[in-house]
């Protein structure tokens, strides 16, 4: 399972002082990575790949929030 070694350390990399294009880069390598293991997810069920894939989508929506501005109240 190669890719849950490149989800290990996308975790593990540091986000902090990143250009736009690092940031959509890496929300696109999140993406990817979240996609590859669903597909595994699918065919054996291990909540080990659900919890790797929730810690993923945390850290790619956090930096779609940099990328992308906090909604506006509308007050």
């Amino acid at each position: 399972m190669d890719i849950l070694k490149e989800a290990t350390l996308f975790e593990n990399a540091k986000m902090s002082h990143m250009s736009t294009s690092d940031r959509v880069a890496a929300s696109r390598e999140a993406k990817r990575l979240i996609l590859a293991i669903n597909e595994i997810y699918k065919q054996t069920k291990a909540t080990m790949l659900m919890d790797v894939m929730k810690r993923l989508t945390v850290k790619k929506k956090r930096i779609d929030v940099r990328l992308k501005g906090r909604p506006d109240s509308g007050i």
